[in-house]
């Protein structure tokens, strides 16, 4: 596990790379704190930061194979790389430490771009050809690990973490198209980061850049769903089986291993399955002092029963206020989903203890945990209405005030699904965006949802739900809060539900087989009934609920209205426009909390970015040489 950041140069022999490189490596010192490393020649530089979770000395990288002609550099962990090195051993390849990192520029030399379609795991790569002058990378097929690239005249750069991309840009901009889909989804979504001209290497995706060319991106992995009709008691021995499966590969480790636990099925089916395959198992909770924003004493009962050791710690809002600045930092784009707290507090805590730990993230999108998921069932009826008569009744029911019992459900029930979902959070709609920003709007969320649902139109509506959170929501929001909050304390995160075994099975599954009226995640929670604690089974979904509604009220409204005056954030928003809803909110009149805990993390994010400190006087006057 560990944080990369490398620059490729069209000419040769650039002093100004070398010194950019080492200055932006030392940015991912949290991603890697026991080691570093890196590579220079006529048109590469690769930097590299390591957590260690086996042997220092077995992948040090940047790593060389094949007398220097292949370099690498590698985030994640490759779950399957013994029965890798096995077969690579079998045919005669050669290999000189026992590491995933060299299993995978092994497998490249031997098989080229199909290295993608055998590895089990997590990653992020670079590989450099020295003898062709030719790069080729990879990200993994859900977007578990990061890869941030940024494109300029005298080459491109990637990196694991934003930041360490700063220094290779003169004077960075938010990008407006950016701050517009993200006032609407709380985070950035598809390629773009916050950041102009910086964007994202796509989940699923690999790529080839040679000097005097621009990045080819090509897909090998797309998330499509495939129900078959099966016998369901088979169906449900082969959940488990695969599942259990999995959480045994992720618990492949040369360290302590630990597992997050809330009160939710999905953290408790990898904690339940870990302990019984790891003896000295340790599981971490966190919640906070109000009331209804605790699942404690579920997750201290799970753990009782499952005989592990639990560490469980009470977060107060002084301690967020004080984390702030760090959790947004670390953040990278602005993400304004509050878990977000409790997951750096959670990952502080763990860290205390072991270097990697087990969460139950994916869960939700391949097996149906949420409950809007049980909406299209809700609105069922509304499809006997003829289209003109939706209209009418939308008009009819807009007259009634907000808030009176009745009115959403009739104005969902006659909204076309394209219109009212566009994922698992929706803040500002576009009209209430034109009020909030200070320029006019360039894009719109359909921007981003119109593809997505013309990709799933032979689906049911719930499975549209599913496609469009795996491919925005899953992506932007959770994986990047479990990625980045974790390695803000320097832990390795895994996440067994996010493999592709099984997604092959979860792809194959009925809509019955997820969602009825009854609940959610119907198979998950019939397949493992027998095996995890039983007051866990049928626990309706509650998610990381955080007091942002609360504190925004009370102890925190002073210190919001201060940043929501930021001058930073002046010329795009409209400050007065925000502090109104503060105060509306203050008031108890409608809980604005979302609205704004998303202008919050804005403000706090631009802050944080445009420090001078992001880029050395150096680096400035490099770049402004260069024209990048």
């Amino acid at each position: 596990m560990c944080g990369f950041v490398s620059c490729f140069e069209h000419s040769k022999n650039s002093f100004f790379r070398k010194e950019i490189i080492e200055q932006a490596t030392k940015k991912l010192m949290h991603r890697g704190p026991d080691d570093e490393g890196v590579y220079h020649d006529e048109h590469v530089s690769l930097g590299f930061r390591r957590l260690s979770i086996v042997d220092i000395d077995r992948g040090k990288q940047p790593l060389s194979y094949e007398n220097e002609r292949y370099w690498i550099v590698f985030n994640g962990e490759i779950y399957n790389h013994h029965e890798l090195q096995k077969e690579l051993l079998e045919v005669g390849i050669n290999l000189s430490t026992d590491s995933d990192t060299e299993v995978i520029v092994a497998l490249y030399s031997f098989i080229g771009k199909g290295v993608v379609h055998k590895l089990r795991g997590m990653f992020s790569f670079l590989i450099w050809d020295t003898e062709k002058k030719k790069l080729f990378g990879a990200r993994d097929p859900f977007g578990i690990k990061p890869l941030y690239v940024v494109e300029v005249e005298t080459g491109v750069g990637f990196a694991s973490d934003v930041k360490a991309l700063l220094p290779l840009i003169y004077q960075p901009q938010v990008k407006q198209s950016s701050l517009e889909q993200y006032l609407t989804f709380q985070y950035v979504p598809d390629t773009d980061t916050m950041i102009e001209g910086v964007s994202k290497i796509q989940p699923g995706h690999y790529f080839d850049w040679e000097p005097g060319s621009t990045l080819q991106q090509r897909e090998y992995f797309h998330p499509t769903f495939e129900p078959k009709n099966q016998d369901h008691n088979e169906l449900v021995i082969k959940v488990r089986g695969t599942i259990e499966d999995s959480v045994s590969y992720h618990l492949r480790s040369d360290v302590e291993v630990g597992c997050f636990l809330s009160g939710g099925i999905d953290s408790t089916i990898v904690a339940t399955l870990a302990s019984q395959q790891y003896s000295s198992l340790k599981t971490f909770s966190v919640d906070f002092n109000e009331v209804g924003y605790s699942e404690m004493d579920v997750a201290e009962k799970t753990a009782a029963v499952l005989g592990v050791q639990h560490f469980p710690y009470t977060i107060s809002a002084e301690e967020v206020i004080k984390e702030l600045p760090s959790i947004i930092w670390h953040l990278d784009d602005p993400v304004a989903d509050p878990a977000a707290i409790p997951l750096y507090f959670v990952s502080k805590l763990a860290s205390q203890h072991v270097k990697v730990v087990l969460s139950g993230e994916g869960a939700d999108e391949l097996f149906g945990g949420y409950n809007i998921y049980q909406e299209p069932i809700a609105l069922h009826g509304f499809r006997y209405l003829s289209p003109n008569m939706k209209r009418a009744l939308v008009q009819l029911v807009r007259v009634i005030p907000e808030g009176v019992k009745g009115r959403n459900y009739m104005i969902r029930g006659c909204t076309p699904l394209e219109e009212r979902y566009v994922g698992n959070a929706k803040i500002f709609s576009n009209k209430e965006k034109q009020r909030v920003l200070r320029h006019e709007l360039c894009s719109t969320y359909q921007d981003i949802t119109k593809q997505l649902y013309n990709n799933s139109s032979k689906l049911d509506s719930f499975t549209k739900m599913q496609y469009i959170d795996i491919m925005t929501w899953l992506r932007g929001d959770i994986l990047v809060k479990a990625d980045k909050m974790s390695m803000a304390h320097s832990i390795e995160l895994r996440v067994p539900f996010l493999d592709r075994e099984v997604w092959n099975i979860a792809k194959q599954l009925s809509t019955v087989e997820k969602i009825t009226k009854y609940g959610t995640k119907q198979i998950l929670r019939q397949a493992f009934s027998p095996v995890i604690p039983g007051h866990v089974v049928n626990r309706r979904k509650l998610g990381f609920p955080v007091p942002i509604r609360i504190w925004l009220k009370n102890q925190w409204y002073d210190w919001a209205k201060d940043w929501i005056k930021n001058d930073r954030i002046e010329e795009y928003i409209d400050q007065q426009y925000i502090l109104d809803l503060l105060d509306e909110h203050a008031l108890g009149r409608k809980d604005y909390s979302r609205k704004l805990w998303t202008v919050l993390c804005f403000s706090l994010w631009i802050t944080n970015v445009f420090r001078q400190e992001n880029l050395s006087k150096e680096s400035r006057s490099v770049l402004q040489t260069l024209g990048g």
